[in-house]
């Protein structure tokens, strides 16, 4: 039972550092969108392109990864260590920024490059990685 408990435990601090990053990344995005595209008039406006407009298609990779661990954390068996460790690297391996790749990867890069609020959540990221490494 200990077990379980450690890994919801680890799940939910995952589950809300990626929350808190995600929101940035929208942010950066819309900021983006506006100064390039169109003004974004209403809450549901946004809503609406987030979900169609193939700028924000990118950030649904991330969004699905948060769905993923709330489901798991609402499994009927808890979670085990390991579970959680595999969403844990999935996280990992998500938020690797890469100029060279493509996809959330290069996209992530791009972020990075042009909006520093990107660069000091992903940094913010990297510590909870590494503390939950070390709850491990």
């Amino acid at each position: 039972m200990a077990d379980s408990s450690a890994a919801r435990e680890r799940l939910v601090a995952l589950r809300n550092a990626l929350l808190k990053h995600h929101k940035n990344l929208l942010d950066s995005e819309r900021d983006l969108y506006e100064r390039d595209i169109a003004r974004i008039a209403s809450p549901s406006q946004f809503l609406q392109l987030l979900l169609e407009d193939p700028h924000f298609a990118w950030l649904r990779e991330l969004s699905q990864l948060v769905v993923l661990i709330d489901e798991t954390l609402e499994w009927e068996e808890p979670a085990t260590l390991a579970d959680a460790e595999k969403l844990i690297a999935q996280a990992r391996t998500l938020l690797s920024p890469s100029e060279q790749g493509s996809g959330f990867a290069r996209s992530y890069y791009d972020a990075m490059q042009r909006d520093p609020d990107v660069v000091m959540a992903h940094s913010a990221m990297l510590k909870v990685f590494s503390g939950l490494q070390q709850a491990g």
